[in-house]
């Protein structure tokens, strides 16, 4: 019986690409549950669940995206400040005036392994309010999702 040997990638054969993503008309959910793979490098021949092997991904127009239901008023994000009472909690037509890249990072966030990795991979996704974004010289493609 042969064995075969595990193929792990080499950190100067990963070559990462740039995407652009258009979050205008797009629901949350589905958005995050495409670009997370994309960042861990699943769509790659070459991925290794214990190796960073993803591409960036810019996200544009971050506030335009959809929401089913009444998520709008709903759906609340909580932090704690770590004292004793300091829950505090906002929901996500306030999070989106407030700060209107956190609903579509802390999704995809949620989507990435919990650990060192996950993090560094978080590290790749850009995201920006309006249709401009300062990585031109990355030539990045387009990405339809």
């Amino acid at each position: 019986m042969a064995l075969t040997k595990t193929y792990a990638p080499k950190p100067l054969e990963i070559e990462r690409k740039w995407w652009v993503v258009d979050a205008k008309g797009q629901t949350l959910g589905r958005l995050a549950s495409q670009i997370a793979p994309i960042l861990r490098g699943k769509h790659k021949p070459i991925f290794a669940p214990n190796a960073d092997v993803g591409d960036f991904v810019i996200v544009i127009n971050c506030d335009k995206f959809i929401v089913t239901g009444n998520r709008m008023n709903d759906k609340m994000y909580y932090r704690h400040s770590g004292y004793v009472g300091g829950l505090k909690e906002i929901n996500l037509r306030d999070q989106l005036k407030k700060f209107p890249d956190r609903p579509i990072k802390l999704a995809v966030k949620g989507m990435l392994p919990k650990n060192p990795l996950g993090r560094k991979m978080f590290t790749r996704l850009k995201v920006y309010q309006g249709t401009e974004h300062p990585h031109a010289a990355q030539k990045p493609e387009v990405l339809e999702l």
